[in-house]
């Protein structure tokens, strides 16, 4: 049929694959995020994306997906730290450290005029993935799974009286950071094929565009999820016709997906 024929090309069916394996993870993760208040946070993960490829140029590291990584892990449990001992807003202090991190990475990166060959990274290409890199998102996505299983009641706990989680021996400043790693690691995985300027949008809205219609934890999750595959998979299929970037494609759908459930959610009362 003409409606699939965007599936006779390699590189579309390995983003499609991509698009299958980052909404569900984009999806789950929001849903805490949101919970927790953190869109300054993952926002500012995004941002240090720069810094770590910066980090790995000054120090000769040709992948620099590892100097990314690291980074942002180091960064990320910096914030968690930072944020829990300084009296300051934690909005204000993410906010500051996000400004100084893309601020040093774009300085260095910029040295000599060189920056228009990490200019792709602030909109991202999904449709250059590989098979290999496919193999790594399909490992987070385990990852993620695995944690929220054993992990998300603490977590949740944690997020939602610190006194009556530790009362049941849980700690969390290592919750927190577990957290904090897996986000780091999801984002910067990610970046590469969505872009930083939109990575934060497709964390958020499908998240808080289930927030708006559900009435429990498990609806919650669930419509998180849909919405996220839902808007991937349109974004994708729309940008091949349309011969437009994939990434922004997506947040539109998604952020007409949120206005929708908000007036919804407005008429039902919930």
């Amino acid at each position: 049929m003409e409606v699939f024929s965007w599936l006779q090309y390699d590189f579309m069916r390995y983003a499609f694959v991509a698009i299958l394996v980052i909404t569900p993870l984009f999806g789950l993760m929001g849903t805490m995020i949101v919970n927790r208040k953190m869109a300054f946070f993952s926002d500012a993960l995004g941002h240090s994306a720069l810094t770590g490829i910066a980090v790995g140029v000054v120090f000769g590291i040709e992948d620099t997906n590892i100097s990314m990584i690291v980074f942002a892990v180091i960064f990320s449990l910096l914030l968690n730290q930072i944020s829990s001992k300084i009296a300051a807003s934690t909005d204000t202090v993410i906010s500051v450290f996000s400004s100084c991190s893309m601020a040093l990475g774009l300085a260095i990166l910029s040295r000599g005029g060189n920056f228009s060959k990490y200019s792709s990274i602030l909109v991202g290409d999904i449709l250059s993935i590989t098979v290999q890199e496919l193999l790594y998102l399909l490992l987070i996505l385990v990852l993620t799974f695995g944690f929220w299983i054993f992990g998300f009641n603490k977590l949740l706990a944690v997020s939602l009286n610190r006194t009556l989680a530790k009362s049941y021996h849980i700690s969390a400043a290592w919750m927190e950071n577990l957290f904090a790693i897996l986000t780091a690691l999801i984002v910067m995985v990610s970046i590469k094929w969505i872009g930083i300027l939109i990575i934060n949008a497709l964390l958020i809205l499908p998240a808080a565009s289930s927030r708006n219609i559900s009435e429990n934890i498990r609806e919650y999750h669930f419509f998180s999820i849909v919405f996220s595959l839902f808007s991937g998979i349109l974004g994708l299929v729309i940008s091949y016709y349309v011969n437009v970037a994939t990434g922004p494609t997506i947040v539109m759908i998604a952020s007409i997906i949120y206005f929708i459930t908000y007036i919804w959610g407005r008429k039902n009362n919930l």
